[in-house]
This record gives C-alpha cells, structure tokens and sequence, in this order.
C-alpha cells in the first residue's frame, strides 16, 4: 500500500475551553438537529497526541488498492449492516445524497454531499469530540484494475493538532479492517 500524504494550513488550535464545551456538547447530546447520538457503552477511539512536525496539518491523502471491485467497496462504506461487520461498531447510513450516517457506535457523525455509485462518495465528516458545527471533508474516489480496485482517499479541512490521530484512525479502524472485511 502506497500513502502519499499532503499537508494545508487552516485553522488555529481550538482553546481548552472550547474543546471542554464541545465534549460537554456531545456527552449532553445536543448535537442540533442531527438525529443520532453517541452510545455510552461503546468504547471511544483511542486518542493520538499530535507531534510537533504534524500539528499545523489539516489534510491527508492515500492511494490505496484492494483486491476488490470499487462495487463492492462502494456497498460496504455505505451499507449500515456491512459497515458494522467491517468495523465491528453499530452505524446507521442513509446511503443517498444529504442523508446523514453515524459510524462506530456514534463516534463519527455526518452527511453524504455526493454520491456517484460504485465511483465517488463525498461526506461532511466529523468526530462528536470535535467542536459543534466544525466538519471536515471525507472524499473516497474508486477506480477499477482489472478484478481489483484502486481508492484515491481525501480528508481535508480538519482542524489542526488532529493528523496524526486521523492518520491512525483511518489506517486501523477503515483500511485494515476493510481489506480483511473484503478478503
């Protein structure tokens, strides 16, 4: 697997405070107008401390190939009960544009911005630990290689301080359980 990284600039550290408020935010359930919640039982993702040469990222990219077609890859993003065989978490996917999806037993919340079958899924995407109302940008644009697949994956406009726990999150909790899921 080849991972090609790039880096942008964008937002500040958010203040304690703020990072405080937007915890309270979520364990109090009030993500406004947003019809999931966290579950209390489910185990949260484990935290990354961000170093030092990674802190002001606010972008990632992959070029990932599966011994998959991009169907069936397509189907397991956006099938509730394939997603939740594959992460081993409860999630709820309204698999259309603008529907809304809740991955990982309530940990990562958002909204579907474009959808082309079996070729692009665009997401508002964010974990509920984030401030209210900040979203970054999930982008999984599928090629086929013959009876396999090639994923160009995007995650941009993240606030800073969070890559190196997004570039771990994505590694262990999507692609490597998504390649055994897909085996």
């Amino acid at each position: 697997m080849k991972t090609e990284i790039q880096s942008t600039v964008l937002a500040p550290v958010p203040a304690r405070r703020q990072v405080i408020a937007g915890i309270a935010a979520t364990l109090g359930g009030l993500v406004a107008g947003f019809p999931f919640r966290a579950l209390a039982q489910e185990p949260a993702m484990q935290q990354k401390p961000a170093t030092a040469a990674n802190q002001a990222r606010t972008s990632l990219h992959y070029d990932i190939d599966f011994k998959s077609s991009p169907q069936r890859i397509y189907e397991a993003l956006l099938d509730a009960k394939q997603f939740a065989a594959f992460s081993g978490l409860p999630a709820e996917i309204e698999p259309k544009p603008g529907g809304a999806f809740s991955l990982f037993g309530g940990q990562i919340v958002g909204r579907h911005i474009e959808l082309i079958a079996n070729q692009r899924i665009v997401q508002a995407w964010r974990p509920t630990h984030w401030d209210a109302g900040v979203y970054s940008i999930v982008r999984f644009e599928l090629k086929p290689r013959g009876s396999e697949s090639s994923l160009a994956f995007d995650h941009t406009g993240f606030p800073a301080g969070e890559f190196d726990h997004l570039d771990w999150g994505w590694h262990h909790h999507y692609w490597e359980p998504l390649k055994k899921f897909l085996a």
